[in-house]
């Protein structure tokens, strides 16, 4: 069964599709026409291209499929009969800001197939969960919990879903690692959020039983085609970072149970306290408190986690201008770093060369700049080289406040759409009496700074990519 877009006020009826579905043997009463809502994609934001979609649905429901195709029978959890394995997007209108939608000159179709649903409606499985790519996996979870998989799917299926995801993060080349910020922060909720529901099946979380048996099942069943995990220190990267999340979380954990047990009644900022600080998804917090015959003010919870949303926000917009984190030891060695990286890109590729934007924290450094092209291979080398060189003088860093135009005048860097105050600080990376050209680095900046580069390790380039037009980005950490 497929479906196709109905037409409104905004765009016609996808009779185009429609006659194409007939014409390969699709009866008319296994085509369905579905408004925008349904069968719609796009724009990502509130403009930009967008168009219909068709859909592909295969029946997997008790007997042969009816002639007629229901498209409720496709969106209800419970009863979901027919499964959508493959869509595709027609990008042909583009949103204007007046809300129009104007033909695109150039249009394309954007087509996506549920891999692993495709694989389990040809292996004739009810769900994905039951094919080679997961079953592995749940049978580790039932050596360890002593429970079956049926009656338990929900947490069983969070635990491999996060867990796989989590393999494939820590094993990707740009260097993710669970933290409090960023990427790092979403890798850590999933990492997380699988360690609650396995101490929820009775796993004790605080051994290791579960993370090496996992790592090493999802590096069998995904290195033919993933050839990263063949290489050892990738592998050991993923036991070791999910091995010591898994030991920081098991402390963590407890304590958020004590801190439970202390509550007389949940109201929706003690869910989110008990979300935020200890990792307690909502549905977990129902199910405990629901257990002492308490009930979470749910709410009470949603207002407050937009709040907590609305916070965040902002603290990361603001975080984006100023482009540090925190302003801790390794935060500030990152951002030491990226003076003498700046530095470095400027000696390699020119003076055209300026920073459009940073964001560090305290795991590594990604940093914009103007350039018109890919940095080579041979460029990131030599600008590591110099990085390198420099840190191993162990120089110490000085600091001076003058005018802008002294600043200038010095051969200091700076953002200069920025406006800067009557007086900035100067900071000097090599011998703070040399004139314009001479020392490694200068520029101006509010900190923090380290006080002798010596204090930086090795610094290595992990990703140079485009961030827009003219704008290229370096993801950069510091080895010890």
């Amino acid at each position: 069964a497929v479906t196709v877009f109905a037409g409104d006020e905004d765009a016609p009826f996808d009779e185009e599709s429609y006659n194409i579905w007939v014409s390969l043997g699709v009866a008319p009463e296994r085509i369905a026409k579905l408004p925008k809502k349904d069968n719609w994609w796009g724009p990502a934001g509130t403009t930009g291209p967008c168009g219909p979609d068709t859909e592909m649905f295969y029946w997997k429901g008790e007997g042969n499929p009816p002639e007629k195709f229901d498209p409720e029978d496709s969106t209800k959890s419970s009863t979901e009969k027919w499964v959508e394995i493959w869509n595709d997007v027609f990008m042909q209108y583009n949103k204007t800001a007046e809300g129009k939608y104007e033909p695109l000159a150039q249009k394309n179709i954007d087509t996506g197939m549920g891999l692993e649903r495709t694989i389990g409606v040809l292996n004739g499985c009810k769900s994905v969960y039951e094919t080679e790519l997961f079953q592995p996996l749940l049978q580790i979870i039932e050596k360890q919990s002593g429970k079956k998989y049926e009656g338990n799917e929900r947490a069983f299926r969070i635990i491999v879903d996060h867990m796989r995801a989590a393999v494939f993060i820590l094993g990707d080349p740009a260097g993710i690692v669970p933290s409090n910020v960023g990427q790092g922060y979403v890798l850590r909720r999933l990492i997380r959020r699988a360690i609650i529901y396995a101490d929820k099946l009775g796993i004790k979380i605080g051994e290791t039983a579960l993370i090496t048996p996992f790592v090493h099942a999802i590096i069998n069943i995904y290195q033919n085609v993933y050839h990263e995990f063949k290489y050892p220190d990738i592998a050991l990267n993923i036991y070791s970072r999910l091995g010591n999340e898994h030991a920081k979380f098991a402390q963590t954990i407890e304590k958020g149970k004590k801190e439970f047990e202390k509550l007389e009644k949940i109201t929706g900022k003690d869910a989110l306290n008990l979300f935020t600080t200890y990792g307690f998804p909502l549905e977990l917090t129902v199910e405990l408190a629901r257990d002492k015959g308490m009930q979470v003010d749910i709410k009470e919870f949603e207002e407050e986690f937009k709040k907590h949303q609305e916070l965040s926000r902002t603290a990361s917009a603001g975080q984006f201008k100023g482009g540090l984190a925190d302003a801790g030891a390794e935060t500030t060695r990152l951002h030491t770093a990226a003076h003498l990286m700046l530095a470095a890109l400027r000696k390699v590729l020119g003076d055209h060369v300026v920073q459009k934007g940073s964001n560090i924290t305290a795991e590594r450094l990604r940093f914009d700049f103007s350039h018109p092209q890919k940095v080579t291979p041979e460029e990131i080398k030599k600008v590591e080289d110099l990085v390198n060189n420099e840190i191993s003088k162990k120089t110490p860093v000085e600091m001076r406040e003058m005018t802008v135009d002294e600043a200038k005048a010095a051969g200091a860097t700076g953002v200069f759409e920025y406006k800067y105050g009557d007086k900035v600080k100067v900071y000097t990376i090599g011998d703070p009496r040399s004139g314009r050209g001479q020392a490694f680095s200068k520029e101006i900046c509010g900190g923090p700074h380290v006080d002798n580069i010596g204090e930086l390790g090795h610094f290595k380039i992990i990703k140079e990519e485009a961030s827009s037009a003219g704008i290229r980005r370096i993801k950069a950490v510091l080895e010890y």
